[in-house]
């Protein structure tokens, strides 16, 4: 159950939040003005290519590589492919897992390793493995780990991670935390842009920090829910199956993150898809039990005690107004013919970078309020 009272309610949000989750979400532009400065110093905007890598090929454990790989494969997977290397092992901790590059790999493709952890044995081994091949390697990993001093000097270039600029978040939650992503993913898109594969220059990230602030300043605790977008999605979201359907290709892994981050921070299940071909795939369960209003149970037992049933609700995330065919309004006609509510996301006006930013900040603050709202109501 989702205790709406605590949305307007800063100081008792504040003291929910045992993890640091707002904050996190709150300092993500500081996070990609340190990591741009961090990139820097490390000397990527020295760096001389000789040209474009055949492949890119990313590597890292949890939410945020996860997330860091879906958004370079959507920026710049037209100039170039991107592959992510899966972990394999037999548990999801440091020393169990393992990573290997594909038989092709080779001289002329970019290995990019990013962790927020730092000390997996398998990732300082990938390098190894890359190094002998011949592959570039280019980490971010934080400033004080044993995968840096592995990588560092002939092996590849290390960006350290930016760290939160009032300390870090909970360890368990930092892999997942909204200000780990940018911390990892900003010195990719400087390296990024200085091979050619992206435009990401100083002044793009720049722009792209302001754009998080000020949504960071819209989505705040402080600011009242019927005025804040984030707040009044995580309270639309109570009780519900999420459906998340994208529009764009910027949109589509912030569609993806934002169900993972539902997952992990709050414990939601989400499931998310790109339109069109969401409309067939979650078609039926707009008709089914996740249907609105459907109770294959007895109408008058009662109910008192007993969990609202989950009923979907379609979350629709478009990266930027979208001139010519769009398949928004098939969706929207999918959802009110069900009786199925719609929640819409869209950012405003700029830059491909900067409207994938104000939908990843307004989706991560909805996770982080729905995670605590959800969990002071429990």
């Amino acid at each position: 159950m989702l205790d709406e009272s605590l949305l307007d309610a800063p100081e008792a949000l504040a003291r929910a939040d045992r993890r640091g989750l707002l904050r996190g979400a709150a300092e993500a532009g500081a996070r990609v003005r340190t990591a741009a400065r961090h990139a820097a110093e490390a000397g990527v905007a020295e760096l001389n290519p000789e040209g474009r890598p055949r492949a890119v090929l990313v590597a890292g454990s949890g939410t945020a590589a996860s997330g860091v790989a879906d958004l370079i494969t959507a920026l710049a997977g037209a100039s170039a492919p991107v592959t992510r290397i899966h972990p394999t092992g037999v548990a999801p901790a440091a020393g169990a897992m393992r990573w290997t590059l594909p038989g092709w790999a080779g001289s002329v493709d970019l290995l990019l390793i990013v962790t927020a952890d730092g000390s997996e044995p398998g990732l300082a081994l990938l390098a190894e493995q890359a190094y002998r091949r011949g592959c570039s390697v280019v980490a971010v990993t934080p400033r004080q780990s044993p995968l840096r001093e592995a990588i560092d000097g002939a092996h590849g270039l290390v960006v350290p991670m930016a760290s939160a600029p009032h300390g870090e978040y909970d360890a368990e939650t930092s892999a997942a935390g909204p200000g780990t992503l940018w911390a990892l993913f900003t010195p990719l898109l400087a390296l990024l842009d200085r091979v050619g594969l992206l435009t990401a220059s100083a002044e793009v990230l720049q722009s792209v920090a302001d754009r998080l602030d000020r949504t960071a300043e819209r989505c705040g605790p402080a600011i009242a829910t019927y005025s804040n977008p984030a707040k009044t999605l995580a309270a639309e979201l109570a009780d519900s199956l999420p459906l998340i359907w994208t529009e764009g290709e910027a949109a589509a892994p912030v569609g993806r993150r934002f169900a993972a981050v539902l997952a992990e921070l709050a414990g939601r299940p989400a499931l998310a898809a790109e339109l069109p071909e969401a409309l067939p795939a979650h078609g039926t369960l707009l008709a089914g039990t996740f249907a609105a209003g459907a109770d294959p149970d007895d109408f008058f037992r009662d109910r008192v005690d007993e969990p609202e049933p989950l009923h979907a609700r379609v979350v629709l995330l478009r990266d930027r107004p979208t001139g010519g065919l769009s398949a928004a309004p098939a969706a929207r006609e999918l959802a009110l013919g069900h009786d199925t509510a719609i929640s819409e996301l869209e950012p405003d006006e700029g830059t491909e970078l900067e409207a994938l930013a104000e939908l990843l900040a307004v989706t991560d603050f909805a996770a982080v309020y729905l995670a605590l709202a959800s969990a002071a109501g429990a």
